[in-house]
């Protein structure tokens, strides 16, 4: 069986309520008071809450309607996705100067494998110093849980806020998580937390009890990875974080093209089949390319930055304007594409600063039909759909295909 490793040494930093934080360091009067961060209007939705929200019943994700009304006195702050991938950045770069592995698992958390840099000097002391300095720097809060996993350092962090730290020492992981909440650990969703709920495990110890077997019958494949962490036995690795890590899409065409309505379609699917790409790996991008080479050879690409997001909308206008500002030879093209980079772990599948509650939900049944029929294409544009049926070109599969027969609806 796997047991925990006593010569690891893994830290996780998480910023208490960063959109707000953010907010509160630009606007005293957020200081001390409930604050709403997200969509000011009532089909808005809760992106961040502070912890005077927390106690009306709040929580991220909620529908900014609801909140107001639990909470009338709360300020309500329109979300700024470019603020905050600021601040982020900034944070991702000191600690990048003083640690050698770190990944950055969203925009407002980190994960730091410190493994052996106990030989010269003390990790405790070390890492306590580099939170006072980020902390010092941008006037930010920052909790901080240290042990020998990812996810017993993830717990720890929960339980240090707010702007607090955690240590737990090796052979302590059970005793410290057996009398948590089971929605505590990382695996845990709201699925997975109603059907506990129902067997009446509502502790970290219950699960820790339970046959290995059991936990396989109940929860399938991941039950022995639940069970494992409830144990306090994680041998996941700290994965570096590469600002360069991208996702991309080509078209090479057989027959050279000018038709700029087809060059537009064959954006639209490019960007939303990564945007799909991405929401299922739990991504977000920061960088857009869109890539066009001519029939001469000579290739023109150009870059825009955006918020951090992984919605299609969002990256789609990004893509079209770049194309429109890069198409400028009316030439014939023979090969296009796109390229979403500068990736990390996105907390928020959805743009909760700047999406209503239906889009919302309109991306999620989208993605939950995709994933069920194994088709990226059960879903799509009418724009693309349109121009696949007329027989000009099937965006998915690559090539213009040969006039089709009539289809019947």
């Amino acid at each position: 069986m796997l047991v925990s490793d006593p010569n690891r040494s893994i830290v996780h930093f998480d910023l208490d309520t960063f959109f707000v934080s953010v907010e509160r360091l630009l606007d005293d009067r957020l200081k001390n008071r409930p604050v709403l961060v997200g969509g000011v209007s009532d089909r808005g939705v809760v992106a961040s809450c502070s912890y005077e929200a927390r106690n009306y019943g709040i929580y991220s994700g909620m529908a900014m309607k609801i909140a107001r009304r639990l909470c009338p006195e709360a300020a309500v702050v329109r979300g700024d996705s470019g603020k905050y991938s600021q601040y982020s950045n900034i944070i991702t770069q000191i600690i990048r100067e003083h640690v050698p592995l770190v990944e950055k698992a969203s925009v407002d958390e980190f994960y730091l494998d410190m493994t052996g840099m106990d030989k010269v000097f003390g990790i405790a002391k070390y890492t306590n110093e580099l939170r006072d300095k980020i902390i010092k720097q941008t006037q930010l809060p920052l909790s901080m849980g240290m042990s020998q996993n990812k996810t017993v350092s993830k717990v720890a962090t929960g339980v240090s806020k707010p702007n607090g730290t955690k240590t737990i020492a090796w052979g302590d992981e059970k005793g410290f998580l057996a009398p948590l909440s089971v929605k505590k650990l990382p695996m845990v969703g709201n699925e997975t937390y109603q059907v506990m709920q129902e067997l009446g495990i509502k502790t970290i110890v219950t699960l820790q009890n339970m046959p290995q077997v059991a936990m396989e019958k109940v929860f399938g494949k991941n039950g022995q990875t639940l069970w494992l962490r409830a144990q306090g036995i994680d041998t996941t690795p700290v994965k570096p974080y590469y600002e360069r890590e991208s996702l991309s899409s080509e078209r090479t065409f057989d027959r050279d093209t000018i038709d700029v309505v087809k060059l537009r379609t064959i954006i639209m699917a490019m960007a939303e089949g990564l945007a799909y790409q991405l929401r299922m790996g739990n991504k977000l991008t920061a960088c857009i390319t869109i890539k066009i080479r001519y029939s001469d050879m000579q290739t023109e690409t150009r870059q825009a930055h955006l918020p951090y997001t992984s919605c299609d909308h969002l990256i789609l206008e990004k893509a079209l304007n770049l194309f429109e500002k890069l198409f400028t030879r009316r030439q014939l093209v023979r090969l296009i594409g796109m390229k979403c980079s500068h990736l990390v772990g996105g907390g928020h599948q959805i743009n909760l600063l700047e999406d209503s509650v239906e889009r919302i939900q309109l991306y999620q049944q989208m993605d939950y039909l995709r994933k069920k029929y194994k088709d990226s294409r059960m879903v799509t544009r009418a724009a693309i759909m349109d121009q696949d049926n007329m027989g000009v070109w099937n965006p998915w599969n690559g090539e213009p295909p040969t006039p089709p027969a009539h289809r019947h609806a």
